[in-house]
């Protein structure tokens, strides 16, 4: 849906990804506007049974019965990271069998309100990544240097389940020609609020919320928030 000179088309895989991992992509639906949103991409590299999409802050048995058996599934791991969570590396060695992985797609603050509102979510493993990569998402500003996209996180996650580290060149491929065209054409490189901060290059107002600018110094301090 984009114009013929920026398509992204040629940058994606001929065939969608042939995978045994399913991801449930849980979108915020502040998501579904963002003109460069990752997830379309991500969805694009695979096949539609192994890549599904639910978008909305609430989520509940009644009303999403398949998600919830889902979460009930002993093979089904959420990737959120915290003091509960698991590498998902260690994970992956003692695994054979085919998993399912439910991912959130939203800013830090978006996808904390949707895991902690949301009691589904709290039933099944909770893994985080470990990754070695920063973030090429640079045409949108992150947290910290270490955060990554949906997209990034999904390609390191799937190429760490199914053993196969040119998955995750291949579901970066379409993300770095996206970030290259916005470049082109006047986008900005986006250094994260952690690099900001700490060289003095932050040059928004400081926020008057105690609590944000709580976090904003523990981002200066290299605290984990």
């Amino acid at each position: 849906s984009r114009p013929q000179k920026v398509c992204l088309c040629p940058f994606l895989p001929v065939h969608p990804l042939k995978v045994s991992t399913c991801l449930y992509i849980i979108q915020h639906p502040a998501e579904e506007s963002r003109v460069l949103r990752t997830v379309p991409l991500l969805a694009a590299c695979l096949p539609p049974d192994k890549c599904k999409i639910l978008v909305g802050r609430r989520f509940n048995e009644d009303r999403y019965p398949e998600l919830a058996t889902v979460c009930r599934n002993p093979n089904t791991l959420i990737l959120y990271p915290g003091a509960e969570a698991t590498n998902l590396e260690e994970i992956a060695v003692m695994s054979s069998s085919p998993s399912v992985m439910i991912i959130i797609d939203g800013t830090w603050s978006q996808a904390k309100d949707i895991f902690y509102k949301n009691s589904l979510f709290r039933l099944p493993k909770q893994v985080q990544l470990k990754p070695s990569i920063s973030s090429q998402y640079v045409i949108r500003t992150q947290p910290t240097n270490t955060c990554l996209s949906t997209l990034e996180c999904a390609a390191v996650a799937l190429s760490i389940m199914e053993k196969n580290k040119t998955i995750q060149e291949t579901i970066l491929h379409p993300l770095q020609a996206l970030c290259s065209f916005q470049l082109q054409h006047g986008a900005q490189i986006h250094h994260s609020k952690e690099h900001l901060l700490k060289n003095g290059l932050y040059d928004k107002p400081m926020p008057k919320n105690k609590r944000k600018l709580r976090r904003m110094e523990l981002l200066v301090n290299n605290i984990k928030i």
